[in-house]
Parts: C-alpha cells; structure tokens; sequence
C-alpha cells in the first residue's frame, strides 16, 4: 500500500502497468460488466413482469370497468332524463288541453247565460211592447171613441146652426161613413 509520500506516478507504477482512464472501457473488464448488465436486466425484468406491470394492468382495467360503469349510468341517467321530459311534455299538453276545455266550458256557460238573459230581457221587452200596444190600442180606441163624439157633437151643432134638424141616427151614419174612407 502507498504512503503518503509516495507520488501519483509511483502509484500508477505499481497498479501493475494499468493505465488510467475510464473503467467502461478497459476490455479487461468487460466480461464483468456484460455479466452485471444481463444481471440487472434480468432483475429489472422480472420487477416488471411479477410487480409493476400487473399493479399497472389492474389500474388500467379498474379504470375502464369505472369508465365503462359510469357510461352506463349515465346513458341509465339520459333515459330517464328523456322519460321525465316526455312525462313533462305529456303533462304540459293534458294541462293546456284541460285548460282549452275549461275555457270552452265557461264560454258555453256564460253563453247560455247570455242567450238566457238575452231571451229574459227579450220577453220582458216584448211584455211591455204588448202592454204598449194594448194601451196604444186603448188610445185610439178611445181617440177614435172621442173623435166620432165630437165629429158628431159638432155635425149636430153644424146642421142646427144652419137652422136644420138633423136625427142623431142619421149624424152617427154619415160621422162612421166619413171615418172609414
């Protein structure tokens, strides 16, 4: 072994005349280093294919049986969704169709009141139009009454101002005569 006073030279000098350099590319220790090499690859292999791989293998079949089971719920959920929103749809036309019978129902309803009301005042008018006639007919009658008493009041007055004598029997024929022309 060297000493400390011994210098880098004399080291190198009893290596056994080695070089230095990279110990990578000395040949005489290749052998060695292929060995370690396959070593570890057949190590770093089987980690892999015993440890890692599977573990990777069973997350990417847990995620796809997550994934797959998620598309399922949601095409599960879009169903319904479509149900719901027909179910709605169907109630939304039942509700406006219901709402058109009832308004047609209370059209009807108030129509009929209209038309009897209509009818009502309809009677009553032609109630006080009969009323009328009758008293207009009571009028005339009584005009026509009143006007052939004073169309023969002053015929009788007429012939005895000019000194005649004329019967009320004759007066009354020629009054009724000239009222029907």
């Amino acid at each position: 072994m060297a000493t400390g006073t011994e210098t880098a030279a004399e080291a190198a000098g009893h290596g056994g005349g080695h070089a230095v350099g990279m110990p990578q590319l000395d040949f005489s220790t290749w052998p060695h280093q292929i060995f370690w090499l396959l070593v570890t690859l057949v190590v770093i292999y089987l980690v892999l294919t015993r440890l890692a791989l599977p573990r990777i293998g069973g997350v990417l079949a847990e995620r796809s049986g997550i994934i797959t089971k998620d598309i399922a719920i949601a095409d599960d959920l879009k169903q319904k969704a479509l149900k719901a929103e027909r179910a709605y749809n169907d109630a939304l036309a039942q509700a406006r169709a219901d709402a058109a019978r009832i308004v047609a129902e209370a059209r009807a309803a108030i129509q009929a009141d209209l038309d009897a009301a209509t009818a009502r005042a309809d009677a009553q008018i032609m109630a006080k139009a009969a009323e009328s006639e009758g008293r207009i007919s009571e009028i005339r009658a009584g005009a026509l009454d009143a006007v052939t008493e004073v169309a023969q009041d002053t015929a009788h007055e007429i012939v005895a101002a000019l000194g005649g004598k004329a019967d009320a029997g004759s007066i009354t024929a020629a009054v009724a005569a000239r009222l029907k022309e």
